[in-house]
């Protein structure tokens, strides 16, 4: 496990945090999407800029990649050796970002860059919950495709997800 992927079902599945303590564990570097989309202000990045940001990340020997950004999912794909997938279910997801909202608002997340104050609104908690159960269908479909040389690790509760990290010392 050199290079991986981490992704997830929804936002507020735990990416981030999974990903934070996967890094300490292992002492790879972690690169958050999120921190390589955003750019103050909440101004969204080029689509080619943002491309070639995770095209350098993944030149390295050793990484972690978290976040899901279907566009470049095949980017990271291509060079991953491990792919660990987070479902939890659609109420813990819910309940995470309105959590996290309480907790950050007016600041901003040590994985976002400076300049992008925690946010919340309808359409976003609309997307969750309307794309949660078509991308169950879609990761399925993604994990035979990219499933054959690669490591695919799913952990779908908060008990499997903290076994899998106490396994490394």
């Amino acid at each position: 496990m050199n290079r991986v992927m981490v992704i997830g079902i929804s936002s507020g599945v735990g990416k981030t945090t999974f990903a934070r303590k996967l890094g300490e564990k292992l002492g790879y570097p972690v690169t958050h999407l999120d921190s390589l989309y955003w750019k103050t202000g909440w101004i969204e990045s080029e689509k080619g800029e943002f491309e070639q940001k995770q095209r350098e990340v993944v030149q390295k020997d050793q990484w972690i990649i978290e976040g899901n950004y279907n566009s470049t999912f095949h980017i990271r794909a291509e060079h991953a050796d491990t792919i660990i997938y987070l479902e939890l279910p659609l109420y813990v997801c819910l309940y995470r970002v309105v959590s996290r909202w309480f907790s950050n608002i007016g600041s901003t997340r040590p994985d976002m860059p400076e300049g992008c104050p925690e946010k919340l609104d309808w359409p976003f908690i609309k997307f969750i919950y309307t794309t949660y159960y078509p991308r169950k269908q879609k990761m399925a479909k993604r994990f035979e495709k990219f499933g054959k040389d690669k490591t695919i690790i799913t952990l779908k509760s908060k008990q499997e997800i903290a076994f899998y990290l106490s396994n490394f010392s």
